[in-house]
């Protein structure tokens, strides 16, 4: 499973994979079209090329030539492309480009019109070495029709490419990515609990240096209940392990048992859980966040000095932390019911994701009355949304307290504070009101009993 999540993965992000398969499927299919024949009455003769062999030699020569131009041109739009929203936004938005599914197809395109065209060289005009006037004249016309699909292409890749590269569209891309992410990919249910580690634990040590890109810990499970162990992942998804350092606690239901060799259960805990060279959106939710962060801060830097960019990100990261404000996060644990192990996956809860997103925003954007304004929306957002986790609305109104610390402390003019404490009092009265209420309900429970 591990295997095959990983090969779904760089699958997505290479960007030469469908193109070989194109080429591939280009080769195939220009064989099968060489072994048709076309005679004078059959009903594929008004659409076979009607021209001699030296034609079909020369057109299929041109447009040979003609596509490795092409792929050069795209290859280099498309690096252009990158260099711009590494240095502009944040270098950690390529492999999202790497991973747009328009630029691979156009690419495929290009290369299969390519492999089809110079593959018919070897057939069209040329047998047994020497020159004859038979040729596969429906082949030669797949060449001109996979020519015309390539130039309408062109034109779809110079308009995709504009709009890709623009910051609405890649932030809009990034939401989409974490919103799936948090909706499939975050499993945890135990955001409040506490999870000891006993003091007779071992330690199961990193063999290899990455980051932790997915954990199933139902797969370490049958392992965990055949040896009668708990097992705790010292690393969250997204977080780097380093080869040697601490990589998971094991321990036994009963102290007084002897010390279990780690390394029993390594094949099951590797082969869990999957680290890689780099961060995924597969079970990593903080990647997207810090994404839209990392351009956030990039466009209140004083080099770039964009405040609304900033704005525009904090209104998609608006869209991700609602989709996680009303949904279970924390530790993903899978409990064995009858032998009593566990096997436990730490995670982030709702409080920390808010807190590493508001601290570095609030900070950077201090001295802008409309960044902090931006962060207060955010909250304002996630406290109507938050309905089951009381906890959160507490966490929402101490980031709120932060941001109007901060504004007060770093806005010179007195008047263009008073927006914000104004949008952090209604939160903060809002809150209170809800918090009444829960109360209120809970009193009369009893009562209603």
């Amino acid at each position: 499973m591990i295997r095959l999540e990983a090969f779904r993965e760089y699958v997505r992000g290479a960007l030469w994979v469908f193109p070989s398969l194109a080429a591939l499927g280009a080769l195939i299919a220009g064989s099968t079209l060489s072994q048709i024949e076309i005679g004078p009455d059959s009903p594929l003769a008004p659409i076979a090329f009607q021209g001699t062999a030296d034609d079909a030699r020369a057109l299929l020569i041109a447009i040979s030539g003609t596509v490795i131009t092409v792929i050069a041109l795209v290859l280099g739009l498309t690096v252009v492309a990158l260099q711009l929203s590494s240095t502009q936004f944040s270098p950690r938005l390529l492999r999202n480009f790497l991973r747009d599914r328009p630029n691979q197809l156009v690419m495929s395109a290009f290369v299969a019109t390519f492999a089809y065209s110079a593959a018919g060289l070897y057939t069209v005009g040329v047998s047994s070495g020497v020159r004859t006037e038979e040729y596969p004249r429906l082949a030669v016309s797949g060449s001109l029709v996979l020519l015309f699909a390539s130039l309408g292409l062109v034109v779809f890749f110079a308009d995709h490419l504009v709009h890709s590269i623009q910051i609405d569209a890649i932030m809009r891309v990034v939401e989409r990515s974490t919103v799936d992410s948090v909706r499939r990919g975050l499993r945890g249910s135990h955001e409040h609990s506490a999870f000891e580690v006993p003091p007779h634990a071992v330690v199961l040590r990193a063999s290899r240096s990455g980051y932790v890109q997915t954990a199933h810990p139902e797969l370490i499970m049958p392992t965990a209940r055949k040896h009668g162990v708990s097992v705790r992942l010292c690393q969250r998804v997204g977080e780097h392990a380093v080869v040697g350092t601490p990589f998971a606690w094991i321990w036994s239901l009963r102290p007084e048992d002897p010390p279990l060799d780690p390394e029993v259960m390594r094949h099951a805990i590797e082969g869990a859980v999957r680290v890689g060279f780099e961060r995924t959106y597969e079970q990593d939710a903080a990647l997207g966040i810090r994404q839209l962060v990392d351009v956030a801060c990039k466009a209140l830097s004083p080099a770039v000095n964009d405040p609304y960019t900033a704005i525009q990100a904090i209104d998609h990261l608006a869209v991700i932390f609602c989709s996680m404000a009303c949904r279970p996060l924390g530790a993903d644990v899978v409990h064995d019911p009858d032998g009593g192990v566990s096997v436990t996956v730490p995670s982030r809860r709702f409080d920390e994701y808010l807190a590493i997103m508001c601290g570095l925003i609030r900070r950077y954007g201090s001295r802008e009355t409309t960044v902090l304004l931006a962060l207060i929306r955010l909250l304002s957002s996630c406290e109507t949304v938050i309905q089951e986790f009381p906890d959160r609305l507490t966490a929402v109104a101490r980031e709120a307290a932060l941001v109007l610390e901060v504004g007060e402390a770093a806005i010179e003019q007195p008047t263009d504070v008073e927006p914000v404490r104004a949008a952090v009092l209604a939160l903060q009265q809002r809150i209170a009101l809800r918090d009444q209420a829960a109360s209120a309900d809970q009193a009369s429970l009893p009562s209603m009993a």
